[in-house]
This record gives structure tokens, sequence and C-alpha cells, in this order.
């Protein structure tokens, strides 16, 4: 094959399911050497992409190349010249961390010379060789997620397919794998990754948005950040929350988006939306530090271009998270500022010798979200489950909800509602039963357990497949309806581990 050819060619790559058009005469090109991207809502069809390609699905109509060779009628050579990591873990549990590397590259046929020193640095970049004698089936999902861009990056293939390999994976070794990923470059290698950062989008060479199965654009950074409808005038508060909810009110902005302490508005004209906002604000007795235009950033311009569409069938504004409520449905109770939901003293948890949690305090207030922030291996999820009535302190006290971690597990159960790394929902069910299933152990009947329904169907975006398997879902559908069962029954507190991974 030509090194001035592109090493992937897809050419009107079509997938449906019956139905329903996954992906849409899908047609774009990756160079040699070079980090094409592939960003989209849940949804979009990026794995299905990436599985078609990967030779892993055949596609309804249309075709691709890979480093010259056919996905149809090649799929031999297509598989001995790429790699593919896939959002589901190719891990085996019971061999350790070692042992899992060690078959892959006996898999792709890396001599021992060679994959020893490869080894040590996929190691020490993901931080794991503590680990190296640890059973798969114990490591912590971002620790399981770390050992499988290892396995794939074992070899040095001619192209790499990523299907969001840093989710659940901390900041620093996200960091560190895109080190890793540009030293591959220098080897001439291709690769194509799904995101859901549009942080890590901004770092490949080019993006491509996918929408409804649809490429919407594609491009370098400067040519998709040219697809921007309108300016952003941007306004850092400490209370931005309640300006967007204000300003969302107002008929003559027609995009208000929130990020972090900062709200953008999507404007034509700068200095006549700035007065506007600032008489909105004034008149509302809301202060604010900073207001001015920035450079649209490429959250913008995606909200931009498919933030429409998305609105129209995917709501996923917080107001859509607060479920309809009904005259049979029970009020959430009452709470005077400053009760606490739950408050932690020393509490620590041992498996063997090994300190998971190690003698941690903290309250927090009812009303209040308050964010676990650590990276992968720092107790989080083990924390999580003590909290939750699933494990048992080693040391220390905990209470939720009034009830001791302790001793009143099972009134702790009844309480709240907890969304894991693991979804818990049943794959062979569809969207529609396990929303039953959820709501028949949380006691919801007849006229409430309808309206919940209706509501959960509705914020997790599923319309148009109430009655299809949970398991064709797309990683980001499965977390909304696991997110929707979990708190079907308006729990007064719920955790929520990593939900967004």
């Amino acid at each position: 094959m030509d090194k001035t050819e592109p090493v992937i060619i897809a050419s009107n790559l079509t997938r449906k399911f019956g139905r329903v058009i996954a992906v849409d005469n899908l047609s774009f090109q990756v160079n040699a050497g070079e980090i094409f991207g592939l960003v989209g809502p849940d949804g979009a069809g990026k794995t299905t992409t990436l599985r078609m390609l990967s030779t892993i699905m055949e596609a309804t109509s249309g075709g691709a190349l890979i480093a010259g060779y056919d996905v149809n009628s090649q799929s031999d050579q297509v598989k001995d010249h790429l790699a593919y990591m896939s959002q589901k873990f190719g891990l085996y549990p019971d061999l350790t961390v070692m042992e899992n590397i060690n078959f892959y590259a006996d898999l792709y046929g890396v001599s021992p010379k060679e994959r020893a020193s490869k080894i040590d640095e996929l190691l020490n970049f993901s931080q794991m060789l503590p680990f190296k004698k640890r059973k798969a089936g114990d490591l912590s999902g971002g620790m399981k997620q770390k050992l499988q861009l290892a396995c794939a990056l074992i070899h040095t293939p001619r192209v790499l397919l990523l299907d969001e390999p840093t989710n659940g994976v901390d900041p620093v070794s996200r960091r560190d794998f895109w080190k890793i990923l540009y030293r591959l470059l220098k080897e001439n290698v291709s690769i194509l990754v799904t995101t859901a950062y549009l942080d890590e989008a901004e770092r490949c060479d080019r993006i491509g948005l996918l929408d409804h199965g649809k490429m919407a654009a594609v491009g370098t950074m400067a040519q998709i950040r040219q697809l921007m409808r309108g300016k952003i005038l941007s306004i850092r508060s400490l209370r931005a929350k309640e300006i967007n909810r204000l300003l969302q009110t107002y008929k003559k902005f027609d995009t208000v988006n929130l990020f972090g302490d900062r709200v953008h508005i999507v404007c034509d004209n700068i200095e006549l939306t700035q007065k506007d906002c600032q008489h909105i604000l004034n008149g509302a007795s809301i202060e604010y530090q900073e207001m001015q235009e920035v450079v649209p950033t490429l959250e913008d311009v995606f909200v931009s271009i498919l933030g429409s569409s998305k609105k129209e069938e995917s709501p996923s504004d917080i107001t859509n998270l607060i479920s309809p409520l009904s005259n049979t449905d029970k009020p959430a109770a009452a709470f005077q500022k400053g009760d606490l939901a739950v408050t932690v003293k020393n509490l620590t948890r041992r498996f063997g010798n090994f300190v998971a949690v190690n003698s941690i305090s903290f309250e927090v207030p009812k009303g209040e979200i308050f964010g676990f922030l650590g990276p992968n291996g720092a107790g989080k999820s083990t924390t999580i489950r003590m909290l939750c009535g699933l494990l048992a302190p080693s040391d220390g006290e905990g209470s939720v909800s009034g009830f001791d971690v302790k001793k009143e597990a099972e009134k702790i159960k009844q309480n709240i509602g907890y969304m894991s790394q693991k979804f818990s929902l049943y794959e062979d069910l569809t969207v529609e039963e396990n929303i039953n299933f959820y709501g028949g152990i949380y006691g919801l009947e007849g006229r409430r357990l309808e309206l919940k329904k209706d509501w959960a169907v509705e914020m997790a975006g599923l319309k148009d497949h109430r009655k299809s398997l949970t398991r064709i879902l797309s990683g980001g559908w499965k977390q909304r309806l696991a997110l929707a069962c979990a708190i079907l029954h308006e729990p007064p507190i719920i955790f929520l581990e990593e939900p967004t991974s």
C-alpha cells in the first residue's frame, strides 16, 4: 500500500438494525500517522462504526478499506494490520495483570525480547507495576480499563481502533496515555479514537462530528470552529446555575449553556446581548465577576451543531431529571438547612493487609451535590459501597439518612438510590421490562409506575427503543437507563459511582 494513501477509507458505510439506521452512508478517511477523533452523542453510531471497521460486524451496505484490505471480503488480512479496543473489557478475570498482557502478546505474535521492554513501558505509564501479580477480576474499574489499554498496545499495528479508551481513567493516566499515542504516531500508526471527552477531541489532528449515524462535520479544530453559529458571551459567577436558569426563561436568548462557573450565551451582537444580560442580572440582584466575549470551545461548537436535534430527541438538561409528580406520589421529605444526609468519621476498610480506605471523615448536608475526586484505586468505590450498606467497614463510623452503616445496612438500602460502575440492568430484558422490574422492587404500581416509566424513557432518550433489548443499546443510553432505574422511587439520597464514565 502506498504510504501517501489514507490507511482507513470508509465509503457510504451503512448499518441497519431492523428499521433503525445506526450508521447512515458514512464516508471519511484517516491518513497514515494521524489521530482521527470520532465525536458524537450517545447512540450516534460511533461504536457501530468501529465494529464494522474491525470486521466484528458486517455492514448492511457500503464498505471500507483498512491498510488497503477490504473489511467485507478480506477480514483476515484486516485483522493482521489492526488492534481494536472495545468499550467492554476483553480481559480474563482469573489471570493476573502480567498473564493477561502476555496472553495478548502471544495472540499478536510479539517476541519475548520485544515484549519485555514494551510491558515495562506500559505498566509504568499506567502506574500498574505494583499490581502486576493481582488478578484482573480484583482490579477497580479504572484499573481494568488501563490494563485493557496495555493489552491493546502490546504490539504496534498499522491501524489502532480505540472505542472511548480512557473512560473511567483518571486525568493523570489519561494524559500519560495520550503521550503513548503521540509516540505511536512517530511509528506511522493511524489511530481512530471515539471519545466523550471534548478536551481529548481537541488533541486529535482531525475530528468528525457524528450525529444520528451521519457525519455532520469533518476537519481540523480550526475548520470545525469556523462552523460555530454566532459569537459567545461568557458570564463568570459563583451563582452560575441561577444565572443559567434565569436567562433560559427569556426567549431573546436562543442558546444558553452552563459550563461550571460560567454561562455561555450564543448571540450575533455581543454589545447588545451584554447590555440585556447586565440589565437582567442587576434587576435580579445577582452578582457576577466577569462578562466578556470568548473564543468558542469545541463544546460550544458541538452544542451549536448538534445541540438542537439532541435537545428535541434526548433532553439532557438537569430539569429533565426531576421525575413527574402525580397526586399519588409522595413528595420528598422537607429538611432544614444544615441537616446532614451523610456523616463519616474515621471510616476504614481493609482487605487483608491492604488498606483501601484509610480513616476518612467528612459530612454531606442535605440538598447538596458532594463530589468524590481521586485517581483510580483511591478508594472512592469502596467508600460508596460501605455507605450503601453493601460492604462492612473495618473501623470507624458512618451514618446515611440517620441510619448506622454498621448496624442498619438494610434500612439504608431502602432510603437510597445507587448506580454502580457496573450496570445493574438485565440485558436480555427490554428497556420497558427493566423499568418495570425496578419499579416493582421499589413498590411502584398502577398509574404511578406508568408516569415514572414515561419519564424514565423520555429522560434516557429511549422513546423509540421501549421494546428494544437492553444489550443492543449504546453505553451512554445504558447509563441513562441505569440512572433512571436507580431514582424511579425518588430516594432522598443518591449515590452515583462515576456515572458519566
